[in-house]
Parts: structure tokens; sequence; C-alpha cells
């Protein structure tokens, strides 16, 4: 019987350790599950070691302040793994604790082989890590194209792409002509309450510049529905009130809207997928000024990043910091709402951005489900 030992350290990893499963579960029968996870996990099977929410925590006071807690959740995880020897234990994005854990378990039980799943942004900053992680990870599972030469660059492990987690539902991103609205805008303010008190106020001054250009203009905003009576509060303030929709109907409001402006994010990929033009913008906080200069890239926007595009050539104009102002995205805004070059430069990239995605096939948890396997079975071997 294969064992394999899954440690998922945040939602998004949740969701991606319980595909892996199933898929782990399709390629081969009687394989055990331990570790740790969330809600989606438990549904597929695992009996999670402690809840996830103990160590789900962003942000340096909340870690502060939770330090006791964490210590004692990386004592029981790495005490766990060694106590089960599994043949894999694959760490899921979280690598503040995930990689803790993996450096500790390598220490004490070195035969136990380690997988990666996400390549942390070693890319994007402190590209130091890539080489160290040689030391404790066998092999990286990468969910963006580009990562697999950025970690062999920076002397990384071994690193394969096996597709980003939104390719296996593309059909929630297929736009029909029928779905286009001429006067359609919808607005993303943030995945993290931070970001939509950061970010909301702005967009709001944007809007109501758009609305005296575009009289007929209609405004959408889906929160999730953690943030929902947040994003209500703030957008009440606004000149110019939006249509808050459930979660339910976002990738219909992407697949009718004719441009967007968004908090960068995971949100400007999917945009992209649903080919909805948009503006992206991104504010940090006073703490987060300070870590920026540590980062060494000339784009955020993740279809830019993908097609490798260089700060004068990008697919969608970013709005950094300063640049993020009521008349740069407005203006930006209004120019694909108008329609012309800029949008259609922007629809010819999202068709490229697609075929880039798919390189890694349909199915990214299939695809890393017979790399951890092959790890678990032998056919990857330590690699120092």
């Amino acid at each position: 019987m294969t064992k394999i030992f899954l440690v998922a350290g945040e939602a998004s990893g949740d969701m991606l350790g319980a595909a892996l499963m199933r898929a782990l579960r399709s390629a081969e029968r009687g394989i055990a599950f331990a570790g740790v996870g969330g809600r989606e996990m438990t549904a597929a099977g695992l009996a999670s070691l402690f809840p996830l929410e103990d160590i789900a925590v962003m942000g340096l006071t909340p870690v502060l302040a939770r330090l006791p807690l964490l210590a004692r959740r990386l004592d029981e995880t790495v005490r766990a793994v060694l106590e089960e020897a599994p043949d894999c234990l694959v760490l899921i994005d979280a690598p503040d604790f995930t990689h803790r854990v993996a450096r500790r378990v390598r220490a004490a039980n070195p035969a136990i082989r380690i997988v990666d799943y996400v390549c942390p942004s070693v890319w994007a900053w402190r590209p130091g890590r890539a080489r160290e992680m040689r030391a404790y990870v066998d092999r990286v599972l990468a969910i963006l194209p580009f990562e697999p030469a950025a970690l062999a660059r920076l002397g990384g492990p071994p690193c394969d792409y096996v597709g980003h987690p939104l390719i296996e539902s593309l059909d929630n991103f297929a736009r029909r002509d029928e779905d286009a609205e001429e006067s359609l805008l919808v607005v993303l303010p943030g995945s993290r309450e931070a970001e939509v008190r950061r970010m909301a106020p702005l967009y709001g001054k944007v809007v109501a510049r758009l609305k005296r250009d575009f009289p007929a203009l209609e405004v959408l905003v889906p929160p999730t529905q953690a943030l929902e009576s947040l994003v209500r509060a703030e957008t009440a303030r606004w000149p110019v009130a939006p249509r808050i929709l459930p979660q339910s109907e976002k990738f219909l409001a992407f697949r009718r809207a004719r441009t967007a402006l968004a908090t960068s994010g995971v949100v400007t990929l999917e945009l992209a997928l649903a080919g909805a033009p948009m503006a992206v913008a991104y504010r940090v906080s006073g703490p987060e000024r300070l870590l920026r200069t540590l980062v060494k890239l000339e784009n955020f926007a993740l279809p830019n990043l993908i097609l490798r595009r260089s700060a004068e050539d990008r697919a969608v104009p970013e709005f950094f910091q300063r640049a993020a102002t009521p008349e740069a995205l407005a203006a930006a805004l209004a120019e694909l709402l108008r329609g012309g070059p800029a949008r259609e430069a922007q629809l010819a990239a999202f068709t490229a951005l697609r075929k880039e995605m798919l390189k890694a096939g349909a199915s990214p948890s299939r695809r890393a489900a017979e790399i951890v396997l092959s790890c678990a079975k032998g056919g990857e071997k330590l690699r120092r």
C-alpha cells in the first residue's frame, strides 16, 4: 500500500489537496492518506491531524498572536510524519509552515521523499530560497508555466509544470457572443479584508468618472461570501451604486463583462481566461512598502508574468501604488469600453495565454498525481 502524507496550510491549498487526493485514488487503488487539510480534503477522505484554521493565518500581527499554537502544530505535524513514515510527503503551498515541516522531516528521516506542490515565489523575492530548497525538497510541482525555468535558473530542485487548477474548470470561462454586454463593468476590489479596505475607495472614484462618460454603465461586484458584508459597506459609499452579485454568478459576470477593474491576484487570470479585458491595480500598506523593495519584477499581474511581457509591452495595463489613480484607471478602462487596438490586443494576448497554460494538458491534478506516485515508488531519486 502506498502511503501519502499531505500538508496544506490554507484554503486554496485545501482545494488543491482534495483534487490531488481524488486523482491519486483514481490512479491507484488502496492508497492511504494522512496529514493536515481542511473541509475539501476531509470530504476527499482525509482525517486531518488538527483543524486547518489553526495554521491558516496571514500577516505579521495574526502570526505573532498565534505563535505558541503554530509551534505546537508544527511539532505535531513533524512527529506524525515521522511516525507514519510515508512513501511521500506532499507540501501544498503555505511555505512558511510546510517548509519548516520538510526541513525537520528531512533531517530526521532522509528516506522520506518530499514533493512541494506550488512553487514558492522565489522568482519574485528572496531568490536564495530556491537553492536552499534542494536540501529538503525532491520535486516541485509548478502551477505557473514560467516557474520551472525560473527555478532552474536560481539553482532550485527539479520542477515540473503540471498546470494551474483553473484549467480543470475552463468551461466556466467559455465566453459566448451572446453573453457580452457593451456597458458592463465588473469591479473586483480584492480577496482579503485589507485589500478591500485599501482599494474600494479608489475604485468608487474610478466608477464615478466612468459613469460621467458612459451614462449607461452598469457596475457589478461579486465578492467572496466571507467579504460580502464588508464589500457592501464599502461600496455603499460610492457615488454610483453597484449591483452586488453572489459568488455563484461570478463567472457569468466575467463572461458578460465588457471590461473589468481588478485588484492583482488570481482573479486576473480568471478574467483573462474568460476573455474580459481589464485594468489591474494594487496598493500596499506602509510595512509592505518596505518588503516591496525586495521584489525584483517588472510586472505583478499574472497574465503579464505568464506571457513574459516587458513593462513596455504588457498584455494588461498595471497601476501600482502612486500610479493607481482614479484618472489613470478610468482612462485605461474607457479605452477598453470604447473598443479598438488596446481591446483587441488584450483579447489576442488572452488567446496566447490559454495556449501557454494548457501546455501541461487539461488535468493538472492528474499530472501532479503521476509525479507524486513516481516519487513515492522511487522513480525519482533523491537529489541534494
